[in-house]
């Protein structure tokens, strides 16, 4: 018998999910390219290929720029368009329950990477704290998303503009500096959540769902039983 399933996430949801993820991979990765060799963690062959992959530097600055800024317009029309949308889902990124959502992290980090008998052996339970439509993992990486996103659209707009009205030399350098730092942390929660997602076999019906809209019942039981809680009062 085929397991019953449940509603998720809508079209508009998913376009932006993976419209914003293409974005994201690409300017990453040019992103990367316009690094130096000396500074670049990845090394001067990335750097190099990349600019022999677009032709030179400047035609690689201005893929990335250009790409940022369709981002950016991308992502405020979208909000805009979807206002009750967007402020839903930033409200429910930044609704933390401290006691509950840490429990969660700590919890749920053992039980992947170490099992069930380690959290055992250290005097835990295998239950984890119920979760609402988002898991606290996926909370912080919203919330990282959220301000990580303020923070490279502005610092990227200053120095787009520097190349026509801006000559504050300073503003533009801690605009340089924010938005590499900014880059690089939200790097590091893509990377994490990308394991998460399509990776980790427990969380693999939440990426499908990103595809087909819907998870099955049991995965919306075990792990969002507060937001299953919610859909079986509306039924």
């Amino acid at each position: 018998m085929q397991e019953k399933m449940i509603h998720r996430h809508d079209r508009g949801s998913m376009f932006i999910h993976w419209f914003n993820a293409a974005c994201w991979i690409i300017l990453t990765l040019t992103g990367l390219g316009l690094l130096s060799g000396d500074i670049n963690p990845l090394g001067a062959w990335w750097p190099n290929a990349m600019r022999a992959l677009f032709g030179s530097p400047e035609m690689l600055l201005n893929v990335h720029m250009y790409l940022g800024l369709f981002w950016a317009v991308v992502m405020l029309g979208y909000i805009l368009a979807r206002f009750r949308h967007s402020l839903a889902f930033v409200r429910e990124a930044v609704n933390i329950s401290p006691s509950r959502d840490f429990t969660w992290i700590i919890k749920r980090n053992i039980q992947l990477t170490l099992g069930d008998k380690a959290l055992n052996r250290l005097g835990m339970s295998t239950d984890i704290p119920p979760q609402g439509f988002y898991n606290a993992g996926q909370k912080a990486f919203a919330q990282l998303s959220i301000i990580a996103g303020i923070f490279l659209v502005i610092t990227g707009v200053i120095m787009f503009l520097s190349t026509m009205v801006i000559d504050n030399v300073t503003l533009v350098a801690w605009s340089r500096t924010i938005h590499f730092l900014f880059a690089a942390l939200a790097l590091a929660g893509l990377l994490v959540h990308i394991y998460m997602a399509a990776v980790s076999r427990d969380e693999r019906p939440a990426f499908r769902s990103m595809v087909t809209g819907v998870v099955p019942e049991s995965y919306a039981r075990h792990h969002h039983e507060l937001w299953y809680r919610q859909v079986k009062e509306k039924i």
